[in-house]
């Protein structure tokens, strides 16, 4: 079992910047690929980001590339969201999902492949 928790989450002005952290239980963290979803009201959840269990593979939506960056330290069983140039568009809850899987290419985009998932946290960005 897993257990995530997300924080960081906040209003911001439009062009600005916040940074998410993901904190994971137990002590197996370098052999889950982690990841970041978002679900805007009235949306489906849709994937932002993921990294594999090394965090040499990144993948990102094609909206946040450019602004979004994610990255992990498996010493501290966390991983992180930066987000900059922020857009009224990214208003969303952001979650931290888990997988067991120690692939050295991100492989898992979509949220059926998460098995365990974060109780999310609101970004709202305005105009």
């Amino acid at each position: 079992q897993v257990q995530l928790v997300e924080s960081g989450g906040g209003l911001v002005q439009a062009g600005g910047s916040l940074r998410l952290s993901c904190t994971a239980s137990g002590r197996t963290f370098s052999s889950y690929a982690m990841a970041w979803f978002r679900q805007a009201p009235g949306k489906e959840r849709e994937s932002v980001a993921a990294i594999n269990w090394s965090g040499r593979s990144t993948y990102y939506t094609d909206s946040v590339k450019g602004r979004f960056t994610i990255s992990r330290d498996n010493a501290k069983n966390t991983v992180y969201l930066q987000m900059k140039s922020l857009k009224p568009e990214d208003t969303a809850v952001y979650y931290c999902a888990a997988r067991a899987e120690r692939v050295n290419v991100v492989v898992s985009t979509t949220p059926e492949r998460y098995d365990y998932w974060g109780q999310g946290t609101q970004v709202t960005v305005s105009s």
